[in-house]
């Protein structure tokens, strides 16, 4: 983490890479000796979240348990929204040189939330192989009210260049500034708080959840 940051509101984490994590919100809440009882604690709903096939080898199966107040299916039916300048389609290229001018932050008398301010820059690849990249710049000035949003494709590696990202995930909840970074993984839903103009930077990764490895000078 970046020292230089001033801590706005203070989170605390769970520490470690690839490991094993529980927490809980209530006291006894997480069963305990089975991931699945007939009756959870508090009336709870038990739901699993898989990140890969069931079949993966141990050391390289991902899934995650949860407990929830209500299940995640009772959600409202989808609807279709404008996809905007966000694309995966990459089949169509331009030889000849090209160049981007800086993309411009929302103005004063527009409303644009992380989602509405997706751009997609480049890639490579195609998500239903599942192998490839994308690359987009985001571009917002206010938070996702009363929705959120999920990737489908790949994972996200988040990079803020701008402002500071107050991101809630179905585990909990991460403060991203610039000089820091986070990944969200397929298939997690996620919303996206902000304080103002805010611009970064997005790796999309199509392939399984690939270890990134990150080299700090």
């Amino acid at each position: 983490r970046s020292r230089g940051c001033v801590m706005a509101d203070v989170l605390q984490y769970l520490a470690g890479f690839g490991n094993e994590f529980v927490s809980e919100a209530l006291p006894n809440a997480v069963p305990k000796g089975q991931n699945s009882p007939q009756v959870c604690p508090y009336g709870l709903y038990a739901e699993q979240l898989s990140g890969t096939a069931f079949t993966a080898p141990r050391d390289r199966n991902m899934r995650s348990w949860f407990y929830r107040i209500r299940p995640s299916v009772m959600h409202k039916p989808f609807e279709k929204i404008d996809q905007g300048f966000l694309t995966n389609n990459y089949t169509i290229t331009n030889p000849n040189q090209m160049r981007w001018l800086p993309f411009h932050l929302p103005s004063d008398d527009e409303r644009v939330d992380f989602v509405q301010g997706l751009f997609t820059v480049g890639g490579a690849g195609d998500p239903c192989s599942r192998n490839g990249i994308g690359i987009h710049v985001y571009l917002c000035n206010v938070s996702m009210e009363n929705k959120c949003f999920y990737n489908s494709d790949g994972d996200f590696l988040i990079v803020p260049q701008q402002g500071v990202l107050r991101i809630t995930t179905e585990f909990g909840k991460m403060r991203v500034a610039p000089n820091e970074i986070c990944v969200i993984q397929q298939g997690m839903r996620f919303s996206v708080n902000v304080e103002g103009p805010t611009r970064g930077y997005i790796l999309e990764v199509f392939n399984d959840h690939s270890d990134f490895q990150i080299s700090v000078q």
